[in-house]
């Protein structure tokens, strides 16, 4: 109606390009698209943990034939690539500084083993390829080291509360299971408690046995530092404090950790508390604590609406009336046993005077036949 002029074909394709445009300006910056770099980054974490234990499992596979000494002196995968890009072959260990990469003893230790090593020996073309592979391994655990930092960085601008919490990894991979922030942020402290185990639930649900006690959250580094008998009760309570810490980062305008920091300590007071040590004090615990606003309840400024003591009870409790109760109810208890050993005696002095009498009686009858016998013998 704006527009007069202009016929109704053109104004149509007007209102589709304002309706493309207006998309394209909310999808970019919207908000909950923001976790999905989140969600993205710790997909490809996990790829690139996956590819860098293959290649290195490979490698020491390939170079033990040459130096098989060499992977239990140096067990980190990314010293161990280094040490073959500085060192070639293992006859080159002796006169080499490897000083940068290894420490001292293990530097000694592997010179030591150069000399005495029964691996075989190997071609110029194998070594080129060998430290081909070593350089993959580098250059991908270079990039994990960067691709951390980036998580990390993420992570403590969109969920702080919950890296406080839980740390960046558990943190990003919950994220990454609900599908988005807001969507773990709806969900129950129940449900984030066991999030990452919906097999072993619905296996435990249909085979009426016990329901798993933690999924993702079992990796935190609170529920770690917990007993075994302890891990449920600790699971559970961080559970409730993550679903509040996800709101808060979900739904708040802080980029800052807030409620994690205060939520984390309780926490470890509860592990404490399990474990029969004694809680640390507030002052100590949280010195940089935020200060809550004092409480004022409204009958304390109103001096009428006090309470009044003089309205208390004076009734002193009676001890007597509640051991006279006891003792009443143990000899009712008393009266009612000796009554029925009574019963059952009289019972069974009624049985012994019946047999007595039945036996009187069977023995006249037998003497009565005897004599009617000696009777008619005499006729």
């Amino acid at each position: 109606e704006l527009v007069t002029a202009a016929p109704p074909a053109e104004m149509r394709s007007m209102a589709i390009g304002l309706a493309h445009s207006l998309s394209r300006y909310k999808l970019k910056f919207s908000p909950d698209k923001v976790d999905t770099m989140i969600v993205q980054a710790i997909g490809l974490l996990d790829d690139l943990d996956k590819e860098l234990n293959t290649y290195a499992m490979r490698l020491k596979e390939w170079y033990g034939w040459h130096f098989p000494e060499m992977g239990k002196i140096v067990p980190d995968n990314l010293m161990y690539a280094k040490t073959i890009q500085k060192m070639g072959v293992r006859t080159k260990c002796k006169g080499l500084d490897l000083s940068d990469i290894l420490a001292e003893e293990v530097e000694a230790e592997l010179k030591d083993a150069a000399e005495i090593s029964m691996g075989t020996e190997v071609s110029e073309e194998d070594v080129a390829n060998i430290l081909m592979l070593c350089e993959q391994v580098v250059s991908l655990s270079e990039y994990r080291a960067q691709l951390w930092d980036y998580l990390k960085n993420r992570m403590n601008a969109i969920a702080p509360n919950l890296s406080v919490m839980v740390g960046e990894l558990v943190g990003a991979r919950l994220i990454a299971h609900a599908g988005s922030l807001m969507n773990l942020a709806k969900q129950p402290a129940s449900t984030v408690q066991i999030l990452g185990a919906e097999k072993a639930l619905f296996r435990a649900l249909k085979a009426k046995h016990d329901t798993p006690k933690y999924g993702l959250i079992y990796h935190a580094s609170l529920v770690g530092q917990a007993q075994p008998k302890n891990k449920g009760k600790i699971s559970r309570v961080l559970a409730a404090k993550c679903a509040l810490s996800i709101r808060v980062d979900a739904l708040g305008e802080s980029s800052t950790a807030t409620i994690g920091i205060d939520s984390r300590l309780k926490v470890e007071d509860r592990l404490r508390q399990l474990e029969g040590r004694a809680p640390v004090e507030a002052a100590d615990a949280a010195p940089a604590a935020r200060p809550q606003p004092a409480v004022v309840m409204a009958a304390d400024t109103d001096k009428g609406r006090g309470y009044s003591v003089a309205a208390d009870s004076t009734l002193a409790p009676s001890g007597k009336k509640k051991k006279g109760a006891k003792d009443e109810a143990d000899d009712d208890a008393a009266a009612a046993k000796k009554a029925k050993k009574a019963k059952k005696a009289a019972k069974e002095g009624e049985g012994e005077k019946k047999r007595k009498r039945d036996g009187e009686g069977g023995s006249g009858g037998k003497d009565g036949e005897k004599k009617k016998k000696k009777k008619d013998k005499d006729k």
